[in-house]
């Protein structure tokens, strides 16, 4: 019988860190920090969501709830040949395609411009441009709404008017509808604002100025250094500001009003629900929504290792 070769080693016990007691409580502590919002988030999101993945197979109807059966997938089949609930999808996908763009490249140009030495005042202005971004959609809305009015909105009676332009005929316009996007995409630039600009302040000065000796212009600066150095933060934006414009997965927390959204799917999901009461179709759409949203989140996951730059992968191909 052959014993394997060893070596003669003394066996070293195992030293505890020193810190070890240190690092468990501070686990701890920031665990009691975040148990109010994982709390929230299992009892008010969580279960919601499982609720409502179970009532998308029923034909819950809000005013005879005793009456609800299981009627399986007949919503998502009801889904495929609904007209409207399409339309409101293709819609949803515009909004994407017209406001996330827009959000993106106004986040960007700003935290360039911050990004600047010549820009002085940084630290007053920077919650100026952030601030908008806290105040509640609906306001927004509403203040929009009253702003164009055409008998007694402010844009007709002190600018339109008195310059001897063409009133605007009122909110529900379409130029006007557009230009409500806009300003509304424009209105929470903030986070994404700040994301880029933090982003941008962490590139090593060193390779900044490597670029400028060598002859490399503002343009090619921004273009070829500090657009592939800051790509993980516009990854990141470009994946919240997916979900923001979709809006399927939280519907009730938006800050718009249950019968007014800037997502045509969320208005339609809500005018099920709350107009027609079909709990059931409307937890179907919800599913629907969240399913494509997902999807796009894949794809872009999937694209972002030809375009986003990771350092601290050394597995990562450089493209």
């Amino acid at each position: 019988m052959f014993l394997p070769l060893t070596k003669n080693r003394e066996a070293r016990p195992v030293l505890p860190h020193p810190n070890a007691g240190l690092r468990r409580q501070e686990g701890v502590v920031g665990l009691l920090f975040l148990s109010p919002w994982l709390l929230g988030f299992v009892l008010l999101k969580f279960f919601p969501i499982l609720a409502a993945l179970g009532y998308s197979f029923t034909d819950f109807y809000m005013i005879t709830p005793d009456e609800v059966r299981f009627v399986g997938l007949a919503n998502y089949v009801r889904f495929l040949t609904d007209i409207e609930a399409w339309s409101s999808l293709a819609g949803s996908l515009g909004y994407f395609l017209l406001t996330v763009p827009l959000e993106l490249i106004a986040a960007l140009a700003l935290a360039a411009i911050f990004s600047s030495d010549r820009v002085r005042g940084k630290a007053v202005l920077r919650p100026l441009f952030f601030m908008p971004s806290i105040i509640p959609a609906g306001a927004i809305f509403f203040i929009w709404l009253g702003f164009v009015d055409p008998s007694s909105g402010w844009l007709n009676r002190l600018i339109m008017t008195p310059l001897g332009l063409p009133p605007v005929p009122g909110p529900y316009n379409a130029a006007s509808f557009n230009i409500l996007l806009t300003l509304m995409a424009l209105w929470s630039i903030g986070p994404g604002f700040l994301i880029m600009y933090g982003a941008m302040q962490a590139i090593p000065r060193e390779i900044i100025e490597a670029a400028r000796v060598d002859g490399a212009g503002p343009i090619a600066r921004f273009v070829g250094i500090t657009l592939p150095m800051i790509s993980p933060a516009i990854f990141f934006s470009l994946v919240i500001n997916l979900t923001s414009a979709f809006g399927g997965s939280v519907l009730l927390d938006r800050g718009y009003l249950f019968s007014n959204s800037l997502s045509p799917m969320e208005g339609y999901i809500n005018a099920t629900m709350f107009s027609r009461f079909e709990l059931g179709y409307a937890a179907a759409l919800a599913w629907v929504m969240f399913i494509v949203t997902m999807s796009i989140t894949l794809v872009l996951f999937r694209s972002a290792n030809r375009w986003v730059y990771f350092p601290e992968d050394p597995h990562h191909e450089n493209y």
